[in-house]
């Protein structure tokens, strides 16, 4: 089955990075509502950065609030999700060369697939957030459309988390595409794993695999 660790290291400072890799992205994944989107459009910067610092702080504010059961937060961080994040490049991306041998029908199954896994694998991690925050730093804009937005994880008493931001530009928005953490790509991890299970069972397996861990998150969401 599809490993739900972001990514492995025998390292110390590593092996704590993949502690804090889910947490992070649990924090900033399930971001903005579509309402408050709708109602924001108008005042919207459409800066990278600005884009991104709103999407952190709300994505921090669901996590925070002590109203909210788990299960309420996993719902509505779920429900949140307003097209902030290109999953269906990100889902090419992962899967590589082998994205040319599936057909039309295939690639939208994968792509629905790999975005169920994303979500369930982070929407797991919630459960372990205690607190940290995410501090925006530089940005670098790389014409045409393309920008980085640099961040750090801060933990109590531990170094903080590098996490990086990648985004592309599409009209007025900017949606990302891939997360570094710790200088660790997100999409090229998937990638490599993705291709190991190929690899080994085959692309029909990861196909299976994906649907499972949708089915899964559909049932503990009430949704089975």
């Amino acid at each position: 089955m599809l490993s739900t660790q972001a990514h492995e290291s025998p390292t110390a400072r590593a092996s704590l990075a993949s502690a804090f890799t889910s947490l992070a992205i649990a924090l900033i994944l399930f971001t903005v509502a579509p309402s408050a989107a709708i109602e924001a459009e108008a005042g919207r910067s459409h800066d990278p950065k600005a884009e991104t610092r709103e999407l952190v702080s709300q994505a921090i504010a669901t996590l925070r609030d002590s109203g909210l059961s788990l299960g309420e937060k996993r719902q509505k961080l779920r429900a949140l999700v307003a097209g902030r994040f290109d999953f269906a490049d990100m889902a090419r991306s992962a899967l590589g060369y082998h994205w040319r041998e599936l057909s039309r029908e295939q690639r939208q199954q994968f792509v629905v697939g790999f975005t169920a896994f994303i979500e369930g694998v982070y929407l797991d991690k919630i459960q372990y957030y205690a607190g940290q925050d995410i501090v925006l730093d530089g940005e670098r804009i790389d014409p045409p459309g393309y920008a980085q937005v640099n961040a750090k994880v801060v933990q109590q008493g531990r170094d903080a988390i590098p996490l990086d931001f990648c985004l592309r530009q599409e009209d007025n928005d900017w949606k990302i595409y891939d997360l570094t953490v710790d200088e660790i790509s997100i999409t090229a991890n998937y990638r490599n794993q993705f291709s190991r299970v190929i690899e080994q069972r085959g692309l029909g397996q990861l196909m299976s695999d994906l649907r499972a861990k949708q089915q899964e998150l559909d049932a503990s969401l009430g949704k089975g």
